[in-house]
This record gives structure tokens, C-alpha cells and sequence, in this order.
């Protein structure tokens, strides 16, 4: 069974483009790696800059090759780089009975 998961980046200072390029970047190299299904992604921006992203792991046991594969792990370099992780519920839009974000073009 996959594994849905919605993540949140908020880009660090003068790093919004990049964390941008990574984003449109991440669900290539994790489909070359074999470790999503052919679902399309999501990705959004929240009022604060942070981008929203959705997606889905192709099993539990993807998740954890992720963290070993050297592609995978070059890539989340990249976003180590340009953002910090929030938790979702941190988000205002969050607090919201329907969140509502910008769509951001894959």
C-alpha cells in the first residue's frame, strides 16, 4: 500500500528559488529511484512563502530505502540548503476549516 505524505518547506532567506528547483526536481529523482507511485505530486504555496507538497511513497519499505539511497539523500542535501521543515499544523492556512493555498506548476 502506498503512503501519502504532505510535507511543508519554508524557504530560508534569498533561498525561495532555489527550494523551488528542488521541489520540481524531488518527484523525478524519487520515480528514477522507484520509490513513489505514478500519482501525480502536488505542490503549493502558503501566504508565509512555505511550499506545501504532497505526494505518495509507494510503500513503508520505500520510505526507508529513501533514507539509504545516495540520489535521494544528494537531493534532500538540496533542500536542507534552502528551507527549513515545518509542521503542517504550524501553517495558518492550516487553522482554516478548508486550507486554501497557491498552486505551484510541476
Amino acid at each position: 500500500m502506498g503512503r501519502f505524505v504532505i510535507a511543508a518547506y519554508t524557504p530560508k532567506p534569498g533561498k525561495a528559488e532555489q527550494l523551488l528547483a528542488a521541489v520540481r526536481k524531488h518527484m523525478q529523482v524519487l520515480r528514477g529511484e522507484d520509490l513513489v507511485t505514478d500519482r501525480p505530486a502536488y505542490a503549493m504555496r502558503a501566504a508565509d512563502g512555505t511550499i506545501v507538497e504532497v505526494f505518495e511513497w509507494a510503500s513503508s519499505d520505500a520510505i526507508n530505502r529513501a533514507h539509504s539511497n545516495p540520489a535521494v539523500q544528494a537531493l534532500w542535501q538540496e533542500f536542507g540548503e534552502a528551507c527549513d521543515y515545518r509542521p503542517l499544523a504550524s501553517l495558518t492556512e492550516c487553522g482554516q476549516m478548508f486550507a486554501e493555498f497557491d498552486s505551484i506548476e510541476l
